[in-house]
C-alpha cells in the first residue's frame, strides 16, 4: 500500500513538471513576417499559418503538438480602451452554450472553463492586446479540448512581456 501512494505521489509529482516545464521550454515567436508586430511564446516545433481576410481581418494560427494552439485574430480596433475590449470578449464567451465559469482574469484577460456534459470539462482563455489602431485577441485553438494547465500555459504564453 505505501509503495502504491508513493507511485501515485511520484506520478503526480512528474505529472504536474511537465506541464510546467513545457512552458519553461517553449521559445520566443516572433510572428511579424505573419503581419503580427509582436512575440509570443511557443514550442519550437510550432507551425505558423495565416488566413488574410482583406482589410477586415487576419487569422493566424500557431499549433506546436497536441497542447499547443493559439489563434490570433487581428482586425481595426473598435476602441482604443484595452479594458471595453476585453469585457466584450467575456460577454461573448459567457454567452456559449457549454460556458461554465472564469477561473482567473487579468486586465487583458481571462482563463475560462466550460463543461460539454458531467464528464466533459474544458478550458480556454482570451487576452486582447490593442497596438496602434489594431486589436489583437489571442486565444485557444478552436479544435480540440485542453486542460486547465495546458489552456493556462498558452494564456501565460500568450501574456508574457517579451523584451525586444
Amino acid at each position: 500500500m505505501r509503495n502504491f501512494f508513493f507511485l501515485l505521489i511520484s506520478f503526480a509529482f512528474f505529472a504536474c513538471q511537465s506541464e510546467t516545464n513545457s512552458l519553461s521550454t517553449w521559445s520566443e515567436l516572433n510572428l511579424l513576417e505573419h503581419g503580427i508586430p509582436f512575440s509570443i511564446l511557443a514550442p519550437d516545433s510550432a507551425k505558423v499559418e495565416t488566413i488574410d481576410f482583406g482589410n477586415i481581418m487576419k487569422d493566424v494560427t500557431v499549433r506546436g503538438g497536441d497542447d499547443y494552439f493559439v489563434q490570433i485574430f487581428a482586425s481595426d480596433a473598435k476602441s482604443t480602451d484595452v479594458s471595453k475590449l476585453k469585457s466584450e470578449a467575456l460577454m461573448e464567451v459567457k454567452e456559449e452554450k457549454h460556458f461554465s465559469k472564469i477561473v482567473e482574469e487579468s486586465d487583458q484577460g481571462f482563463l475560462y472553463e466550460s463543461k460539454r456534459d458531467s464528464s466533459t470539462t474544458y478550458y480556454g482563455f482570451r487576452y486582447v492586446r490593442l497596438q496602434g489602431s489594431k486589436e489583437y485577441v489571442l486565444q485557444n485553438g478552436f479544435r480540440g479540448f485542453f486542460t486547465e494547465d495546458q489552456a493556462r500555459s498558452m494564456y501565460k504564453a500568450v501574456s508574457t512581456t517579451l523584451s525586444k
